[in-house]
């Protein structure tokens, strides 16, 4: 059943600046559970894990653009400003400011889809501009105990003040 002409519910939203406990990865993007079970195995005895966590992936690279092998991203979890990070983790803080934000539901290997039409259809269409920085997406329910058409991810563009 493919998508409707008017594609996914985008929103323009502005995200408070925050403050990240992550985990590097290099390489595919479908492969970034990696990072997060090791951020997680790490960052789970060292209480930065709750129920609330906010767990937020972030992509600094355009995976049409750039090679499989070379593309960056994080894995992340909120944490307060204070937090003390075990070895291994980074801090990573991201900027507030302005989003156009993408209500996904359904596989993470079928996002890219979203991706293409946000950038390529929603966003000339839209009067806005995308502004230096990465995407972030947030996983609001996890692939642990939810199954894949029913994963609900918030995809995050940053886009210029107007």
């Amino acid at each position: 059943h493919a998508s409707n002409a008017t594609g996914f519910p985008v929103e323009i939203v502005t995200l408070p600046a925050m403050h990240y406990a992550s985990l590097a990865h290099r390489g595919s993007y479908m492969l970034i559970s990696r990072a997060f079970e090791r951020l997680f195995a790490v960052a789970a005895p060292a209480g930065l894990v709750t129920r609330q966590s906010r767990m937020i992936g972030i992509y600094y690279d355009d995976p049409d653009a750039v090679e499989t092998d070379d593309l960056r991203s994080a894995a992340c979890i909120a944490v307060a400003d204070d937090a003390t990070l075990p070895l291994g983790l980074e801090t990573v803080d991201s900027g507030g400011g302005s989003f156009a934000k993408l209500s996904y539901k359904g596989p993470y290997a079928d996002m890219r889809n979203a991706y293409r039409w946000l950038m390529g259809v929603w966003l000339p269409a839209s009067g806005h501009e995308a502004a230096d920085g990465p995407m972030i997406e947030e996983y609001l329910n996890s692939p642990a105990d939810t199954a894949p058409p029913d994963l609900r991810t918030d995809i995050f563009l940053p886009i210029e003040a107007r």
